[in-house]
């Protein structure tokens, strides 16, 4: 019987959808295992062949966790808001919310067709109001907390009232925005808006002014990585830089324990790098530089990691958008100032922090004096300085700085060496040790010495004092659009207050167009009546990332309408054990998660403080370009191996009409009107084509779908086969010349089931050699499964099968657990074959088979003899031999004779289970 993959497929996808096999429930009977994928945004492209490879990865581990026993959560949802469907939405006036519903049922479709065991049950979208609802909810919490930083927790405001009512804000150790120092008098005599404000600049969820990605085109705020070279990657349109009131959340507050909890979670090292250096802890000092404009005199404060190093600042330098440059800058320099703060809007902070060849930058007119030298030092601004991070302004020490060096080259300022011996002809010296020098009382103390005595120094003289900074930013929160989370603020007299959570969910309202008003207001503005109870609602948005920050813990309990997640629900799924994702996210959503559910450990809805234990991050598959070859002037294609005897333009071709890289002309004349006439040079009657690897993109026309791979081979083969491309962290090239190989094995797999074209399988006992073979494979796949080494298993079930083949086995004993083991990888066919061996419940609900050591040791040992060192011969002995009776073997077999050829044998190194060598 033929293995009819197409048939098998549907009809087991049909039976775990109408059975719900995968749907679970909490069961503090069994241990639980939660399994959670990055969910997609669903585009209108739909799935490539790169999308499933994490997909398929933690199917394949949640299928092995339940046949181990384990209570296994392996849920799907949508990450369904986003700018593609709202743009959508302004080019055709169609609702975003039909465009998501339309590429999420494609979405579903494709999931299905590849055979994921996901709990249906459970599916969230974040542009659902049920769901968003509990995002509003978040925000109001997060808007009703201030971050204690002593007690290192989120403390109801109300706290907060009451110590400024008792004492005022001088002794309050919170994380806060500038606000000025008052007594507990001047509170209680302050008025309701301005203890508003000032509550504000507290609250963990805050409006503030902050500089920001503004799209004019777009009407919005962009995140970073939606901008490039100062264009918006949605549309090209230009991107600047913009000053402006936003919501925010104080994500800076939970910096430390971001960082120090690193060390409780297991992922990879280089990812906890990545968000370590996106944390950025750095331990220094604030100084007071005194600077003047010629007209007023000001303390400017910098943050510096190298107090030492004072000595050797010749400059300083502020970033654009400090409120220091208007005071700063004099009469005489304004208009080149106002010239380069321009220039400078169209970058992303990403792409300032990133130029490390070019330095650009502008005099400001004043001057300020160095406080260890009392040299006077000009200040310049420049883009490399970032105003979010320390003060805005830094003192530059270009001698053992490389941007400070390659700032002062470009403008010819002064470069003082600090360390002995240094070398500062061609770049800047790092000054992580040495003696210094040119440094005052510091000379002659190394470098280690002198970063303490400095800080010390700088204490002791008044001028500043030590200090932890953290490069991590406060989030902004808001979004200029119609298609995301309404935020759930009303004003008062311009003044901000929270909608009752009884109201929750504020829905978002319909609108004549998405696109923002002639008066540059948000689209939410064109809504009718968008108010509560009678005040004017926010009409920003949340940004993408608002849904995604606590989807993880909505899927524990999905269906609850009156809390995120209940105790009982979060404290038997606690955690998510395994998530799998890609590199992209190891610092934006990575962060803004484990903010959240710190935030609301805090507070107490969740019971633990990290929300992902283990983190894999699934390398891309990259796109195999295929290339044709037109010969100029002409609509003539010529074969790879003739080309070069033509004048060719090389085009990208279709890749799903290529195969094995031989093209299909009479599809390709088909492709497009302009190759309908098409000719063909041919190399023995095929057209051969070029080939690359590149990243998948529908402009190389190398986008391979999944669904054409699953018609031509089936979805078992898809899995298997993603898996065999390589090591599941690495990139690796899509490239279906190898899948026929794969295909085959399955083929060869399902025919052990068959004799004489019937199924049949044998109920005599094992043989010891097909024993053998069946736990060498158990130990290795298991292994492999928890190291996540897929692709190795993949090749161990193809050599396990040859070796079957060879001993003719078709044993019940042997195949019914190989099923099992095949299962997380290839679903499809093992729920058919395991149905036909008579089974009655699906085979996700087998027992994963114990390996027993003892089948697996050799009872003999084939030794190869050497020769003074030379390999001669192989000797088969038994296992159980001691040294001494493997060399009175080795002495007495023929072979041994031949080889001496009369010579007499001097020693016999014998290493057991390993060679013999013979000394002669």
């Amino acid at each position: 019987m033929e293995y009819n993959f197409l048939e098998i497929e549907r009809h087991w996808q049909d039976y775990w959808s109408k059975n719900q096999t995968f749907k679970v429930n909490t069961d503090n009977s069994k241990p639980k295992f939660y399994v959670l994928d990055m969910f997609p945004y669903p585009s209108g492209a739909g799935l490539h062949v790169g999308h499933p490879l994490g997909y398929i990865a933690s199917d394949i581990f949640s299928r092995y966790k339940r046949l181990k026993g384990f209570n296994v959560l392996h849920p799907m949802g949508y990450d369904a808001f986003g700018l593609p469907a709202e743009q959508y939405a302004i080019q055709t006036g169609q609702h975003p919310a039909q465009t998501t519903e339309k590429n999420i049922d494609r979405y579903r479709k494709q999931l299905d067709r590849i055979g994921f065991s996901y709990d249906w049950s459970r599916e969230v979208r974040t542009s659902d109001p049920k769901y968003y609802k509990w995002t509003q909810w978040a925000f109001l919490e997060m808007f009703g907390h201030w971050y204690h930083c002593s007690a290192q927790k989120a403390e109801k405001i109300e706290t907060l009232v009451k110590i400024f009512e008792r004492e005022g804000n001088s002794k309050v150790d919170a994380a806060h925005s500038d606000v000025e120092l008052f007594s507990a008098e001047g509170w209680n005599s302050f008025t309701d808006k301005q203890k508003s404000a000032i509550l504000m600049c507290y609250r963990i969820a805050y409006l503030g002014e902050t500089s920001v990605n503004w799209c004019p085109a777009l009407g919005t705020v962009l995140a970073n990585d939606e901008v490039k070279e100062g264009l918006s990657l949605r549309g090209g349109h230009p991107v600047e830089q913009r000053k402006m009131r936003q919501w925010q959340l104080r994500v800076s507050a939970y910096a430390q324990r971001l960082l120090s909890d690193l060390d409780n979670v297991e992922w990879t090292d280089s990812l906890k790098e990545m968000q370590r250096n996106w944390i950025g802890r750095s331990q220094g000092a604030e100084m007071i530089f005194k600077v003047s404009n010629g007209i007023q005199k000001y303390n400017l404060e910098i943050f510096t990691t190298r107090a030492d190093t004072v000595f050797g600042a010749t400059f300083m330098v502020m970033a654009p958008e400090s409120e220091w440059v208007e005071l700063l800058t004099t009469e005489d320099r304004r208009e080149a100032v106002a010239e380069y703060i321009t220039a400078t809007k169209r970058k992303t902070e990403r792409e300032r922090m990133a130029e490390t060849k070019k330095a650009t930058g502008v005099f400001c007119g004043s001057y300020a004096t160095n406080p260890f030298t009392n040299e006077q030092i000009p200040v310049w601004i420049a883009d490399y300085v970032l105003a979010g991070y320390g003060t805005g302004a830094i003192m530059a020490v270009p001698a053992h700085d490389s941007r400070d060096y390659l700032f002062a080259k470009q403008f010819n300022l002064p470069i003082i060496p600090l360390i002995e011996g240094c070398d500062i002809s061609v770049e800047s010296f790092d000054a992580k040790e040495g003696i210094m020098c040119n440094s005052g009382f510091l000379n002659g103390l190394t470098v280690k010495e002198a970063i303490p005595a400095a800080i010390e120094e700088v204490e002791k003289r008044g001028i500043g004092k030590r200090k932890v900074n953290f490069r991590l930013r406060d989030a902004i929160f808001s979004r200029q659009r119609y298609w995301g989370e309404p935020f759930p603020i009303f004003y008062k007299d311009e003044e901000a207050f929270p909608v009752d959570f009884k109201d929750l969910p504020l829905e978002l309202p319909e609108v004549d167009k998405y696109l923002p008003t002639e008066s540059g207001e948000p689209p939410l503005a064109r809504a009718a009546n968008w108010s509560y109870n009678g005040y004017p609602l926010e009409k920003s948005t949340m940004p993408g990332f608002a849904g995604s920050s606590a989807y993880y813990l909505r899927y524990m309990d999905p269906h609850n309408d009156t809390s995120l997640v209940s105790k009982e629900s979060n404290s038997y799924w606690r955690d998510v054990d395994l998530y799998i994702g890609g590199t992209e996210h190891a610092t934006g959503h990575l962060i803004y998660s484990r903010f959240w559910n710190k935030f609301l450990y805090d507070l107490g809805y969740v019971c633990e403080e990290e929300p992902f234990k283990k983190l894999i991050n699934q390398g891309m598959i990259q796109g195999r370009s295929n290339f044709v070859y037109r010969i100029k002037g002409t609509n003539k294609f010529v074969s790879l191996g003739l080309k070069d005897g033509y004048d060719t333009t090389e085009l990208h071709v279709d890749v799903n009409i290529v195969h094995n890289d031989k093209l299909n002309t009479e599809e390709f004349k088909k492709w497009m009107p302009d190759y309908a006439d098409a000719e063909f040079i041919l190399e023995n009657g095929e057209y051969i084509c070029g080939w690359a690897v590149e990243k998948m993109s529908k402009s190389m026309f190398n986008v391979v779908n999944p669904d054409i791979i699953c018609d031509n081979y089936g979805a078992d083969t898809l899995r298997m086969y993603e898996m065999f491309l390589g090591p599941l962290e690495q990139s690796k090239p899509w490239d279906t010349n190898g899948i026929d190989g794969v295909h085959r094995f399955l083929k060869r797999f399902w025919r052990l089931f068959f004799s004489s074209r019937e199924f049949g399988v044998s109920n005599e006992s094992a043989s010891a050699a097909e024993l053998k073979v069946l736990h060498r494979l158990i130990k290795k796949v298991q292994e492999d499964i928890e190291n996540f080494s897929f692709n190795t298993s993949v090749s161990a079930f193809m050599i396990a099968i040859n070796e079957l083949m060879e001993l003719n086995c078709n044993k019940r004993a042997i195949l019914e657990p190989m099923l099992i083991l095949l299962s997380p990888f290839a679903p499809h066919i093992t729920e058919e074959l395991w149905s036909r061996l008579g089974n009655s419940s699906t085979i996700s609900s087998a027992t994963f088979p114990e390996y027993v050591e003892s089948y697996t040791i050799e009872d003999s040992i084939e030794y190869p003899v050497s020769f003074n060192g030379k390999m001669r011969f192989k000797l088969t002995l038994p296992s159980t031999l001691a040294p001494a009776e493997i060399e009175k073997a080795v002495r007495e077999d023929e072979n041994t004779h031949r080889y001496l050829s009369g010579g007499s044998i001097k020693k016999v190194i014998v290493v057991p289970k390993k060679i013999i060598n013979i000394v002669f």
